[in-house]
């Protein structure tokens, strides 16, 4: 019988989570799922843990490397449920997290999409905090010009058949390729948020430097391609939220573990945000987030590591500027 969800990983090199990630999709309360495990290319011994796992509804396709992107266009290909749901395989979900959004989209049958709160884990999956817990639905587009807050791929219940009509992910973008997904999706369709923070998000506090330069340039490119063709009457939102993207790097860009090169980075982030936004002059914790850079890039990083910790909540305060996004 086609099942009712198709939940599709998409997998490279993920030997050290894959086992906690599918395990939270074998505990979901609603049952009636396939697991379409997308492998990747992987090297290490992800695929001999994959299928060691007995469970009728996994199914395990194996493929060259070609990205996250290719990866899940490859699972919607396989898919064979109503809708579809996407998990990275270093992430967790909730046990009533497919529960809660089926029941979300059932209510609204004119929504495709149905996301949930997220909170973030680190590497050993303890808390680290919630994430924006947006809780806007119907027409989200023009707040999801400014913010990709569903914040992850890990997130949303999307109804299968809408991927035919706005293609599948763009293998072209190494970064915000979910976000350019979402965007696409918003400008037809009506979104619905389940207030709930079913989706745990794993942060890694490494490879900051090639990891929030990607991040700039492919959201740049998303940003570009969605104004190109959204509305005159929202064209305004264009300059916030390219300033809102450089508060999100900023705050990337320095995090902890710190390096001298993070500070430089973050500098230069800060002078675009400000130049796309030239009221953040006048806002008092932009020369705190100035400081914190400052003494990033110019003391050598175990001095920096020690002064920013006797200085208490400025070590901090990056996690607060990114709060202070542009909202329509």
């Amino acid at each position: 019988m086609r099942p009712i969800i198709s939940v599709i990983i998409p997998v490279y090199n993920g030997e050290k989570t894959i086992i906690e990630t599918i395990e939270s999709v074998l505990k979901q309360t609603f049952t009636d799922w396939e697991l379409i495990i997308i492998n990747d290319g992987s090297t290490d011994q992800t695929l001999d843990i994959v299928n060691r796992i007995q469970d009728s509804r996994i199914k395990v396709f194996s493929y060259p490397n070609a990205g996250l992107s290719a990866s899940r266009n490859r699972g919607i290909a396989k898919a064979r449920g109503e809708y579809i749901s996407f998990i990275d395989a270093d992430d967790l979900w909730t046990a009533d997290k497919l529960k809660f959004q089926l029941k979300a989209l059932e209510e609204n049958p004119q929504a495709v999409l149905a996301y949930s709160w997220t909170d973030c884990i680190d590497e050993s999956g303890q808390l680290l905090g919630p994430g924006s817990h947006s809780t806007v639905s119907g027409d989200v587009y023009a707040t999801l010009l400014l913010n990709n807050f569903l914040e992850n791929g890990s997130n949303p219940l999307i109804r299968t058949k809408v991927f035919t009509e706005v293609d599948g992910f763009d293998e072209s973008l190494n970064s915000a390729e979910d976000w350019d997904m979402w965007l696409r999706l918003a400008a037809r369709y009506p979104f619905v948020a389940v207030p709930f923070p079913h989706i745990l998000y794993r942060v890694y506090r490494n490879s900051m430097s090639a990891n929030v330069l990607r991040m700039e340039a492919a959201s740049l490119r998303v940003i570009e391609r969605a104004f190109m063709q959204a509305p005159e009457c929202i064209q305004n939102l264009k300059n916030d939220s390219i300033a809102n993207i450089y508060k999100y790097n900023i705050f990337k860009a320095l995090q902890e573990p710190i390096a001298r090169e993070q500070g430089l980075i973050a500098t230069g982030f800060l002078w675009k945000a400000i130049k796309h936004e030239p009221a953040l002059l006048k806002k008092r914790i932009i020369w705190k987030v100035f400081l914190k850079a400052a003494i990033v890039f110019i003391l050598p990083t175990h001095q920096a590591e020690i002064l920013l910790k006797k200085m208490g909540n400025l070590a901090n305060i990056t996690a607060l500027f990114v709060h202070l996004r542009r909202e329509p």
